[in-house]
């Protein structure tokens, strides 16, 4: 059972608060083609309004090219499924606005977030990468990641 009572962060700088934030949750991970993604996602309470059925989560995504090319990140594809099983789609360029070029042996980090009517769900997807110098184009794997709150009722079958 995750630990709800998270030490709030001690530093004031926006972005080590969110790296103390982010050091005590667990990371999901895929690799496709070279190329691997780590997700860590956290559970957002001052945003959230459970007497008001919204739940709030922020995530963290690293991606990671290890192979020799330059790829550029075209689009992303995701599936968030809420609580009661419905999944929303959503398909769009790039990633918070960019359309990041990933060296060889680099790496692209971003932070966004997801909000839903059920206090747990899950989310998974895919980014469309391009190869710079070839043009060639292929998916890669966000790995399916699960968003829990407090509120969740956990059913043992």
């Amino acid at each position: 059972m995750p630990d709800w009572s998270a030490t709030p962060p001690t530093s004031h700088d926006p972005e080590d608060a969110l790296n103390e934030l982010f050091a005590s949750v667990p990371t999901y991970e895929a690799e496709t083609e070279s190329v691997r993604v780590l997700v860590q996602v956290f559970w957002l309470p001052d945003q959230s309004e459970p007497d008001e059925h919204i739940y709030c989560w922020v995530y963290r995504i690293r991606i990671e090219n290890a192979g020799s090319a330059t790829l550029q990140l075209s689009e992303r594809t995701w599936h968030i499924t809420d609580g009661q099983g419905r999944t929303e789609y959503v398909h769009g360029e790039g990633v918070v606005g960019e359309q990041p070029v990933i060296r060889p042996q680099a790496g692209f980090d971003y932070t966004s977030g997801v909000s839903l009517t059920t206090p747990g769900g899950f989310m998974r997807g895919s980014y469309q990468m391009r190869d710079i110098n070839s043009g060639r184009r292929f998916d890669i794997a966000i790995p399916a990641f699960s968003l829990d709150s407090p509120f969740q009722i956990r059913q043992i079958h």
